[in-house]
Order: structure tokens, then sequence, then C-alpha cells
């Protein structure tokens, strides 16, 4: 987590790449991170310290990162115009957008969804 943070501090962002020689074990380990949040399996400790420097769990397919935020104002989007939050995982517009949103629920029954998120 240190490292990250000093990566942070130096390149204005927390997405490392594992293609990069320099940072290769940093990337591996950021890349973890992501893997073990979608499968549920990272504590909210850890959660919510990486949540604290801007870590994005989730990166589009073109590449450009999702944030917490921009995921969570898709949800808004999407619950404005169908007047509910249940997005089919056929969704045209964003398959991913499923995928959080199971993510999120996952997180919440397990009680490691943050509090400022749920309240949200």
């Amino acid at each position: 987590f240190d490292q990250l943070c000093t990566f942070k501090a130096q390149h204005g962002h927390c997405n490392v790449s594992g293609k990069d020689e320099r940072n290769k074990p940093l990337g591996r380990w950021v890349n973890q991170q992501r893997v073990s949040y979608k499968k549920n399996a990272l504590n909210s400790d850890r959660i919510q310290q990486l949540d604290s420097i801007g870590f994005i769990w989730y990166l589009k397919g073109d590449g450009r990162p999702r944030s917490w935020r921009d995921q969570f104002d898709e949800l808004s989007e999407y619950k404005a115009k169908n007047g509910h939050c249940i997005v089919s995982k056929n969704y045209a517009r964003s398959k991913s957008l499923s995928r959080w949103v199971k993510a999120q629920r996952m997180l919440y029954k397990k009680n490691t969804l943050s509090s400022n998120r749920i309240q949200q």
C-alpha cells in the first residue's frame, strides 16, 4: 500500500501497469487488489484504505478508468430512466453496470460495503 501511495504521489493516479518493468511487482499487486475486490475477497479495511487514495476498482473495456463514482452515476442515470436499479446482465448500454451492481449487493450482504457508500 505504501508503494502505491508513493506511486500516486509521483504520477497522480493509482493505475500501475504490470507491463512497466520498473513497477511490475506493484502492478501485479494492484491487479490482485482488483481481482480480490471483484471476487468480494477483500476486507473492508483494505477497500476503505484504497478508496481513500482514489483507487479505481474497475477499468472500462476501452481502457478509460472507471471509478466507483462513475459507476454510481451511471446507475443513478439508469434509475432515473427506468425507475429501478435492477440492471439486467443484458443491458445493452453497459453490461459492466450489471456486474458492478451485483458486486455492490454482494459487498453489502457481506457487510463490507463502506457506510458512506451505503448512504449514497
